[in-house]
């Protein structure tokens, strides 16, 4: 008796147990496999292999165990024959398969069949060419299958429905009201109001107060919300549900479409502030720090202060003095400082003070942002703002347009004087030839320099329009700024003042220097001449 190994697979789960005579699941496979030995009296099968979910197309040989012990048994001669419902359910690989199939009847001795394509020999170079193009074949119709089912995918997330995964917070999936081939229900997202009131907050708190993700994890745990899948929120939930894609209307590639868009939770202006937040709260190097590193503590000034005298970081300390006086009372105080680290552990030679009094470089700088933002009186409103832009842009256009208009007119008069020269060889042209290339020379001078032109303004007006995109989102924020300092909380005001001041220099007798972020700084000249990018206390 021959005896036969079996070795069934299928690429997904869902195929293991589905019912008799569905194309291409196991128990199919198993079934057809018996039928088949049933007529081959001296033929057993003594052993079965399973794989589940086992992709032939995209999982190499060498990554399946079936495969493997299958391998491992023909070296012992623990079979004579390898049995499968069709050659593919070995593998799809054009450029592996087939070898595979050649060595367990080559090189192991063992007889390989399919139950629908009969036994592949190698007597010949039409076998081997044969056993090459079948797994050829397979390999390609894998590879068509990959793409449909991708671009169906794709498609299925552009039309806002759910394609399986983590649900992102922020929404719930129901019915669609469509069916796919198989007359499956599809499900699409819709927005959970409840976590949109949360996600909301997270948007908030980052960009208004600069909240770092351990503390707005907290700070959710505290207040008894929960994660979509009902667990706590961690810092590492927080940064996804900044960065997901589908709250900014959008799929992971950046693809959009109407049924996105009627999904989105924060606007694109958000997206760009949250992403350059994040992006600072990465930053390796903290000499470009905008951002406040920590918004927990009670000092206003974090992440953009340095020694007027050494450049060092400085930092926070708090002095602290405890002690019962003669009669019995309890004498503490406990004062908030700002310290110059490298003098402090003696790292450089720094000619400054050690340590600052808080409460008071904090109430120096917030005197000099009132003064900042007491300009904003005078400040043109938004679309006013836009119109002045508006009207630069137009100048642009204008001189772009008369440029053009000089170089078409020179090109013209260019192709008339190279006609010239052929007269000129004839003795036929009113020119002379020194005098007509000395023409030319002067045309070809004058379209250059048109040309220079044309790009310069092309480059200049890009600019603008970047302005525009840039400086507007920039523009309500500083002017939200204004209205909203005195009242804000020491979160907000940390991240206005790391935001507004790209570095704060702190010095003896309190000598501060701040410079301005040169964006906020053009809106203040705009309308207030005698601000600058240097303010001095």
């Amino acid at each position: 008796m021959k005896r036969v190994y079996t070795l069934y697979r299928v690429s997904t789960k869902k195929q293991v147990n589905i019912s008799e005579n569905h194309d291409n699941d196991i128990p199919m496979q198993r079934g057809a496999c018996k039928e088949f030995v049933k007529y081959r009296q001296d033929w057993e099968i003594v052993k079965e292999y399973e794989e589940k979910g086992v992709s032939g197309f995209k999982v190499s040989a060498k990554n399946r165990d079936a495969i493997i012990d299958l391998q491992e048994a023909a070296l012992n001669k623990e079979f004579d024959v390898l049995l499968v419902f069709m050659f593919d359910r070995i593998g799809r690989i054009d450029d592996e398969t087939p070898f595979i199939v050649e060595w367990f009847v080559k090189t192991a001795g063992v007889e390989v069949w399919s139950v629908k394509e009969g036994e592949q020999r190698f007597e010949t170079h039409v076998d081997k060419l044969t056993n090459y193009i079948r797994f050829w074949q397979a390999s390609g119709e894998s590879e068509k299958t990959s793409i449909r089912i991708k671009t169906r995918i794709q498609q299925l997330k552009l039309d806002g429905l759910y394609t399986g995964g983590a649900l992102p917070y922020g929404y719930r999936i129901v019915p669609s009201g469509m069916k796919n081939r198989k007359g499956q229900e599809l499900k699409k997202y819709e927005i959970d109001l409840e976590q949109y009131v949360v996600y909301r907050k997270i948007v908030e708190k980052t960009i208004n107060n600069g909240t770092g993700s351990y503390v707005m994890a907290h700070f959710l745990n505290d207040q008894g919300y929960k994660t979509a899948n009902g667990k706590k929120f961690t810092s590492k939930s927080i940064l996804r549900i900044l960065s997901a894609s589908l709250p900014r209307g959008c799929t992971s590639e950046g693809e959009t479409s109407e049924a996105l868009q009627r999904l989105r939770i924060i606007s694109d202006e958000e997206a760009v502030r949250i992403d350059e937040i994040l992006k600072q709260r990465a930053q390796v190097d903290e000499e470009k720090r905008q951002l406040a590193i920590r918004t927990k503590g009670e000092a206003m000034l974090s992440g953009n202060i340095f020694c007027q005298h050494c450049g060092g970081r400085i930092t926070t300390t708090h002095h602290k003095d405890h002690y019962f006086r003669k009669d019995g009372s309890e004498y503490l105080k406990d004062v908030l400082k700002y310290r110059c680290y490298h003098k402090a552990n003696k790292l450089c030679e720094c000619d400054g003070q050690t340590n600052y009094i808080a409460a008071k470089v904090d109430e120096t700088v917030s005197q000099i942002m009132r003064q900042v933002f007491e300009g904003m009186d005078g400040a043109p409103e938004e679309e006013k703002y836009k119109e002045i832009l508006k009207k630069q842009q137009a100048a642009h256009t204008a001189s772009r347009r008369k440029t053009v208009f000089e170089l078409d007119k020179d090109k013209k008069q260019l192709e008339v004087l190279q006609r010239e020269i052929g007269k000129t060889l004839l003795g036929e042209s009113l020119y002379s030839p020194e005098d007509l290339k000395e023409a030319i020379n002067v045309v070809k001078i004058r379209i250059a320099d048109s040309e220079e032109r044309l790009e310069k303004l092309d480059s200049d007006m890009n600019q603008k329009k970047e302005m525009v995109e840039a400086i507007l989102p920039a523009y309500r924020r500083f002017k939200s700024w204004a209205e909203e300092f005195d009242t804000a909380d020491l979160e907000q005001k940390k991240m206005i003042a790391c935001q507004l001041f790209d570095r704060i220099e702190l010095g003896k007798d309190y000598n501060i220097i701040m410079h301005m972020n040169v964006t906020y700084q053009q809106f203040c000249s705009e309308w207030k001449s005698k601000n600058s990018s240097q303010v001095t206390a």
